[in-house]
């Protein structure tokens, strides 16, 4: 991706251009002149016609401050998460009950950036409707839509592009002839070969991606070879007149020429490789694509001589490489996988690979490659969500959807994804299921479903779910979602300030997990969980004690996630002993770990401790910043400290030490400073050196360092820590 920097801090998600950019010099001009003057500004034109390359092009070019944001709608196929795909592009975490829309309204009121959202032709009114909502709620922000027709919103400019011109077409092919070390056009044979090149370039009608396509031949066909092929197709179209050939048309001849051109192994691929929802992997094609007519064996030489073609790219991402194939040309795919009768059999392998990958990564995210899975996850979300639509519409299947829902508990809570994973478990706790399998699958959606709704704050919803999970549980003997249901229950009582009831129901949990060897992530969570109880209620060496045993079986384990909560504890309790430099140490580790994995409020929780351990080091108007980044980031992790007094405690000593120093004028100050700062930048801050400049006033008095040794050396009942499964869980 290109990071569109400022101040060291990334803005923009543009993704990179991986060849030449050509011609188009008239149009991007135009383009730039549509963003200068308007707020809503719509690239039109048929498809393979190039306006995303010109898109994010301009948009590259008049980058507004706050940088420019893609968000890619061509895999999305339900309007209901054209919000969530928006939030996504932006990055956004929220673990509130707020519908993905309100998080938008408070993420762009106050930003001068551009949005760029791409491919919304069969998501016409979910995304006028939500452009309508969002340049009504944020003044600064514009808008570049991109598809095959207009929004209708009002204000909306429109530039619809049209095909390349003859010399930009020939300066195409033979640039991406080029890149296949073949050589044609002006450059080599004879002016026979030169007419056959314009011509060609003419019959395509110059539309990029036909050229591109006719390109991805010329390695094994001249350009006169590749012509004749073509007329033969049009003729058959046309009787031999194809002056009336319409461009879309056209693309589609020229796409289902490239088709008869493949091998029948090549031809099998493509079509079943439709039925992918986004970017995939190799192991992904050859589980899923393989079979009668292309064995396992085969795929990759298929799917490489497509690469080859241009019928699919080629990206590198956090997950590794990766494939895509253009929507019209999956259009193509699909439409052959239909005709050959195999589109349900290839719907089901591909969910078998997906509910097979859920599973791998739900085992692997208790192991060292915790970060892997993350990003993993990240990148197959799409393929997921394809699958969980599927699982959850088909009366057979629902059992595997309340499967694959609780499964991807990891990536909902601990990945930033609450919201969208509280919308797949609702549905999949509906759905009744007969049968062992299914009863303990949706047991098992039951109680991440609850895990989901503490977290979020919502513990009506929460309470009711582990009621039931509990009772079908003993009701089926089902000894592991009944320690489940207890647990989480206990979370439920730690952030409702419940602290006996919490530390008897998390005390038996624990004692169930040992029972039926259970070990992994949410039974680590538990175990600081139970610390929290302990701290709370003043016995601060135990809590060190469970946390310390945590981190000794993470580090054994390699697990990163549920560490970080068990470092967030024993950096309170240094604190408290008066180490503000082991404190401090403890949680950067903390931090950086919640913020690669977007922990959103993982990240504040040590945002807000960092404030504590800053204050008590001398420093209070960095201190008093620190308060104002976590007072911004709150909002998007629910109540402010869980609106309970055990969590709050340290957050007022800080304050009361910081305000001693600077005056509530310049606390006040220090804190607007603070709440300027966005995520990225909060983070960046807080994990600062020690000792560098915070870049305010000097504080007004000297008394915060007296004040500051007092909050330390003060001991309140509490101390703060992650709310119900995700501190804890």
């Amino acid at each position: 991706m290109r990071d569109h920097r400022r101040d060291g801090i990334p803005h923009g998600n543009l993704p990179l251009e991986l060849d030449a950019f050509v011609g188009r010099a008239a149009e991007l001009a135009e383009l730039a002149r549509a963003l200068g003057s308007g707020r809503l500004v719509t690239v039109t034109g048929a498809g393979g016609v190039g306006k995303s390359r010109l898109a994010a092009r301009a948009a590259a070019r008049c980058a507004p401050p706050g940088g420019v944001w893609r968000v890619e709608l061509a895999p999305v196929r339900d309007e209901e998460f054209v919000d969530y795909a928006v939030v996504e592009a932006l990055g956004l975490t929220d673990h509130t009950t707020r519908l993905p829309r309100e998080t938008l309204f408070a993420h762009l009121a106050e930003r001068d950036l551009l949005l760029v959202l791409d491919g919304f032709e069969h998501l016409v009114d979910a995304c006028a409707a939500l452009v309508t909502d969002l340049l009504g709620r944020a003044p600064q922000l514009r808008v570049l839509a991109v598809g095959r027709r207009p929004l209708g919103v009002a204000g909306e400019l429109l530039v619809p592009l049209a095909p390349l011109g003859p010399a930009e077409a020939v300066e195409l092919l033979t640039v991406r002839a080029g890149q296949r070390h073949v050589t044609c056009g002006h450059e080599a044979g004879p002016d026979g070969d030169q007419r056959e090149v314009r011509e060609l370039c003419r019959r395509l009608d110059g539309i990029p991606l036909a050229i591109e396509l006719a390109a991805g031949r010329l390695g094994a066909l001249s350009p006169g070879q590749v012509l004749r092929r073509l007329d033969d197709r049009f003729r058959l179209l046309t009787g031999g007149d194809r002056t009336g050939l319409p461009r879309h048309r056209t693309l589609r001849t020229a796409i289902g020429w490239s088709h008869e051109l493949c091998t029948p192994g090549e031809r099998l691929l493509w079509a079943r490789l439709s039925v992918f929802a986004g970017p995939f992997d190799l192991e992904a094609a050859e589980y899923v694509c393989s079979g009668a007519g292309l064995p396992a064996e085969d795929v990759l030489d298929a799917l490489s001589a497509l690469l080859a073609q241009s019928v699919l790219t080629r990206e590198e991402s956090r997950a590794g490489v990766r494939y895509r194939m253009l929507d019209t040309v999956r259009a193509y795919g699909a439409d052959w996988l239909e005709a050959t009768g195999d589109a349900d059999r290839l719907r089901r392998r591909h969910r078998d690979w997906y509910v097979g990958l859920a599973t791998w990564c739900e085992l692997e995210w208790f192991s060292p490659r915790q970060g892997e899975v993350a990003a993993r996850v990240d990148a197959e979300l799409p393929n997921l969500r394809g699958a969980l639509e599927h699982c959850l519409t088909e009366p057979d299947e629902a059992h595997l959807g309340q499967y694959l829902a609780g499964a991807l508990w990891f990536h909902w809570v601990g990945c930033g994804r609450l919201s969208e994973g509280r919308h797949w478990l609702e549905q999949a706790v509906r759905l009744d299921v007969e049968g062992t399998a299914g009863g303990q699958s949706r047991l098992k959606a039951l109680w991440v479903l609850a895990h989901v709704a503490i977290l979020q704050g919502d513990t009506v919803p929460a309470l009711a779910a582990l009621q039931e999970c509990r009772e079908e549980a003993e009701r089926s003997a089902d000894p592991t979602a009944v320690a489940y249901a207890e647990h989480r229950t206990g979370c439920l009582a730690l952030v409702t300030d419940d602290m006996p009831r919490a530390e008897t129901l998390l005390r038996s949990a624990l004692h169930r997990y040992e029972e039926i060897g259970e070990l992994n992530s949410n039974v680590l969570m538990g175990q600081v969980e139970l610390a929290m109880t302990r701290a709370f209620q003043g016995d601060l060496p135990d809590a060190v004690r469970l946390c310390e045993d945590v981190r000794r079986v993470c580090e054994d384990h390699g697990e990163r996630w549920a560490r970080g909560y068990a470092l967030y504890v024993l950096a309170y309790a240094a604190w408290s002993d008066g180490d503000p430099v082991h404190a401090r140490e403890l949680l950067a580790d903390c931090l950086g770990g919640a913020h690669r994995f977007r922990d959103q409020l993982g990240s504040v929780l040590a945002v807000e401790l960092l404030a504590l351990v800053t204050v008590a080091e001398g420093d209070a108007a960095e201190a008093a910043v620190l308060q104002g980044a976590a007072g911004r980031m709150w909002p998007s992790v629910g109540l402010p400290l869980f609106g309970s007094a055990h969590y709050n405690a340290p957050h007022e000593l800080c304050e009361a030490a910081a305000r001693e120093q600077l005056g509530d004028e310049g606390y006040e100050e220090c804190v607007r400073h603070g709440a300027r700062l966005g995520r990225r930048e909060a983070v960046s801050r807080a994990l600062r050196r020690p000792g560098a400049p915070a870049s305010l006033p000097a504080p007004r008095s000297t008394a915060g360092r007296r004040a500051a040794t007092g909050a330390r050396t003060a001991k309140p009942a509490a101390s703060p820590t992650r709310k119900g499964g995700e501190t804890a869980g």
